[in-house]
């Protein structure tokens, strides 16, 4: 599952400018040599939930390719490439689901948990070089995704939710806290509500992003994700994440460490159904998250199934493989040029 920003490109731009750019046709052989086979994974007819017009417009995708160019290069190194996009099968819906695409989109042998501390690390790295206009950009976008300000954002959303990161060390003593206050009459949802509100770590900023996406819900975690649901009468519901099992969903600023520690772009390509009051012919859309500074190999693909216009859009991450058309194409003939 993931969450997706509506523009991402400040994001992307603020953290740190671009690094000099590089000569484009010397990175294609490498790139496509890294690419998984597409003929073991099915076409758009064999995936589930999607809609005529969606599987339509897919599958147009699929026979035209999709062209593109290095956005860094110019001049005769702009020289662009044409990929066919084929899905890469389903993966688990257990909140790892953007690592888990993401390394079979590149053909990886690095485990899902592995691909996730490597973006937490590159984040890291990348903040710790921004003291300025950059970082306060992102962790604005973060408060704004796990921490919002329940007095607004109604006109948009039915339900918000609001994430803490609690010690697992300390689940036994958060528990015996929240018991005294059911003994003094408290509902268990409103005593946990607030001792998880006092005692857990609230994700605001850079520092506390980086934990809470560093939770793969493995015992291996430092922390367990307590998640609170609101709307706009009060709180809905308190998940406790007793098991913890729950790991962190993927989101804009995931994606965006991953391209630069690849030097890659990623889309991601969002294909919405008739709630989302969209036409046929503009159902997919394709996101495109620039790593923060060199582009050194061809893109990664991953498809996201619309769930309706609200609530980021989309909820699950699943891998696309991209293959180079050969013979090559024109941008003219592609069904899509990016």
């Amino acid at each position: 599952m993931g969450k997706l920003l509506c523009d991402s490109t400040p994001i992307a731009e603020s953290l740190k400018p671009p690094h000099a750019l590089l000569p484009w046709p010397d990175l294609c052989l490498s790139a496509a040599e890294l690419l998984p086979e597409p003929a073991a994974c099915g076409g758009w007819d064999a995936v589930t939930g999607l809609e005529e017009q969606q599987r339509r417009k897919l599958e147009g995708i699929h026979a035209g390719g999709v062209y593109w160019k290095n956005p860094q290069a110019a001049g005769a190194a702009a020289t662009g490439m044409a990929f066919r996009l084929a899905h890469g099968g389903d993966v688990e819906a257990d909140g790892n689901c953007l690592f888990t695409a993401l390394r079979r989109a590149m053909g990886s042998k690095i485990g899902a948990r592995e691909l996730r501390m490597r973006m937490v690390r590159r984040f890291l790295e990348d903040r710790g070089s921004d003291d300025g206009p950059g970082r306060i950009a992102v962790d604005a976008a973060i408060r704004h995704l796990y921490s919002p300000d329940l007095q607004a954002g109604w006109g948009i959303h039915v339900v918000q939710e609001m994430k803490l990161l609690a010690r697992k060390a300390d689940r036994q003593a958060l528990d015996s806290l929240i018991q005294e206050l059911v003994a003094l009459g408290l509902q268990r949802e409103s005593a946990a509500e607030s001792i998880y509100k006092e005692r857990c770590l609230t994700v605001t900023d850079g520092q506390s992003w980086a934990k809470y996406m560093s939770i793969s819900g493995s015992m291996e975690d430092e922390y367990d994700i307590i998640t609170l649901q609101y709307t706009e009468e009060g709180l809905l519901t308190v998940d406790e994440n007793r098991d913890g099992r729950a790991a962190a969903f993927g989101d804009d600023i995931a994606i965006e460490s991953l391209a630069t520690e690849f030097k890659r772009e990623i889309f991601v390509v969002q294909s919405h159904g008739r709630d989302a009051m969209v036409d046929d012919e503009n159902c997919v859309f394709f996101f495109p998250h620039r790593p923060r500074g060199e582009i050194q190999e061809t893109p990664l693909f991953l498809f996201m199934k619309g769930t309706g216009w609200c609530g980021a859009g989309a909820d699950h991450y699943e891998p696309l493989l991209a293959t180079p058309i050969t013979p090559h194409i024109s941008q003219d003939n592609a069904t899509v040029v990016l």
